[in-house]
């Protein structure tokens, strides 16, 4: 196979007209240049050069070669300069995977923020369940991944470095003229007697529903399976239930219902939101700056998990039982 190298080495003999010239050029020394010279005739079996008393000329093979030469030089000098645009942020696509809630609340700021930090640089975001993301990282799919988890089902994969940007805590959505308002902060067993709207299909939510119901020692009355949360807070709103669900799913609160804060000491789990990239390989310049945007964004929603306006106003401070 042709060396490379000596094949650009050929390139700057022939445009300077001497081993010498394409030596000092190349820094190298003269008797390098001609010692890779004679190794690349050698390679191919012929001469690329009449060496004259005051210089060289190119054979037809040697004319031939740096043809091919220069046609590689130039590709090379187009990568450097795609990977200096790369590292500059002026170009290149980042991927990034999501799941609904964070799409829906936390990743749109980040978006906007790195769009305008970043407009040369587009972002392709791949949505999907925990599972599904997972698998894309491994495959090298996304570079980044929004990920979740609880305490009973950690995201503990060595081939991940996982980043824990905020904890998304669980509250109680119930409409906006409920009696549980007058309540102040509640404790699960203060809702035994509740009919629930749940989420279908074996979701993450309705898992927290039964675990929470049962350590309280009942078992959730339920009373509609909703395949997405503006769906249960409809039902919410009907009268035909309340719900529990995570803090960012409810960013998008409608005006008939209400979200209340559970009693200090509840057993009711924090979802964990987090970012992960694959160990194996470095960030690129665009992974990293959108890692460093979604952190900051992370830090205000979570000041907004914190001091929200969203939750019901109550008047008589009571603990569950």
């Amino acid at each position: 196979m042709l060396d490379v190298r000596r094949m650009l080495l050929l390139v700057e003999v022939a445009e300077r007209g001497s081993l010498t010239a394409a030596a000092d050029a190349a820094g190298v020394t003269p008797s390098a240049a001609s010692q890779q010279m004679s190794r690349l005739e050698a390679d191919l079996g012929q001469p690329l050069l009449h060496r004259l008393p005051r210089g060289v000329r190119l054979t037809d093979a040697g004319e031939a070669l740096v043809a091919r030469g220069r046609a590689i030089r130039r590709e090379l000098r187009g990568a450097d300069a795609d990977l200096e645009a790369l590292a500059r942020l002026d170009r290149g696509t980042l991927r990034l995977g999501s799941f609904p809630t964070v799409s829906a609340s936390l990743l749109p700021p980040a978006l906007t923020r790195f769009a305008r930090k970043h407009p040369s640089l587009h972002v392709k975001v791949h949505s999907g369940l925990l599972a599904h993301l997972l698998d894309r990282l491994d495959t090298g799919e996304i570079e980044l991944a929004m990920l979740w988890d609880y305490e009973w089902n950690r995201v503990d994969d060595p081939s991940l470095i996982v980043r824990h940007l905020l904890d998304d805590p669980t509250v109680l959505v119930v409409p906006a003229n409920s009696e549980l308002l007058e309540a102040g902060e509640i404790g699960l067993t203060d809702l035994a007697e509740q009919q629930w709207i749940i989420r279908a299909d074996n979701h993450p939510v309705a898992e927290v529903l039964r675990r929470s119901c049962r350590r309280a020692g009942f078992e959730p009355r339920i009373g509609y399976e909703s395949h997405d949360y503006q769906e249960a807070q409809a039902m919410v709103a009907a009268g035909l239930g309340i719900a529990i669900a995570p803090r960012l799913a409810m960013t998008n609160r409608r005006s008939d219902v209400r979200l209340v804060r559970f009693a200090t000491g509840v057993p009711a789990p924090i979802r964990r939101i987090l970012l992960a990239r694959p160990a194996n390989r470095n960030p690129t310049p665009a992974a990293a700056a959108m890692a460093e945007i979604l952190g900051a964004v992370a830090v205000k929603f979570a000041d907004q998990n914190l001091n929200s306006t969203q939750f019901g106003t109550v008047r008589t401070p009571h603990q569950g039982r």
